[in-house]
């Protein structure tokens, strides 16, 4: 085979490779109002955002809209954040070895509405964020019960969902959608002062040496 006809399969399989990729990301701007969000993400006071929208609207208005990732501080810190997001996680891992077994949890977090409170006004446009969408909806809906109003929901999250399609080559990746996905500003850096927690918040067991 000439290196000409080498050069041009490569070239082929590249643009296959990025179109499906490409494919991945094929979602509307913003939730269209006839998609039903898994229950699983739908919030009490049903404001939802793509991650899309999301930056958009802190990029149209950063004084007014507060970007909160309620992801553990190992998610936030090693999987990486909205550079502008502020952590006030939801919950906390929690891990420990029983009988030689290793177990983990989550703890939630009993200060998580008083930080936020601490952050921001009832009345003020939050965006709220986890992994994908759940638990983002479960801290809205605690927002809400404690009188804040203007809470959305970011429905695809930082990572996004995963892909469901058995014919795809992405089966079970998270490429879909999300806050990295879509190539919206993030980083590994961080801001001790943007980790909201209380002292000893976490309170983690390590697992023993062996």
């Amino acid at each position: 085979m000439s290196k000409k006809s080498l050069i041009l399969i490569a070239g082929i399989c590249f643009v296959a490779t990025a179109g499906l990729v490409g494919a991945q990301n094929e979602e509307p701007a913003s939730v269209a109002a006839d998609r039903k969000l898994p229950e699983g993400k739908q919030t009490t006071l049903g404001l939802y955002v793509t991650a899309k929208d999301a930056y958009e609207m802190w990029k149209a208005a950063p004084d007014d809209v507060t970007v909160i990732d309620v992801r553990t501080p190992e998610e936030y810190a090693l999987i990486g954040h909205a550079e502008m997001a502020w952590n006030v996680p939801l919950g906390f891992i929690t891990y420990q070895r029983t009988d030689g077994k290793f177990e983990h949890g989550v703890n939630m977090n009993p200060d998580f509405v008083a930080e936020v409170k601490g952050l921001s006004d009832p009345t003020a446009t939050l965006l709220v964020m986890c992994r994908s969408g759940g638990r983002s909806a479960m801290a809205v809906n605690q927002l809400a019960a404690a009188g804040f109003v203007n809470v959305f929901n970011i429905t695809d999250g930082m990572e996004g969902d995963k892909v469901k399609d058995p014919e795809s080559v992405f089966l079970g990746k998270r490429v879909k959608n999300g806050w990295k996905n879509w190539g919206l500003p993030w980083t590994y850096s961080f801001d001790p002062e943007k980790i909201l927690i209380e002292e000893g918040a976490s309170k983690q067991t390590a697992p023993e040496q062996q």
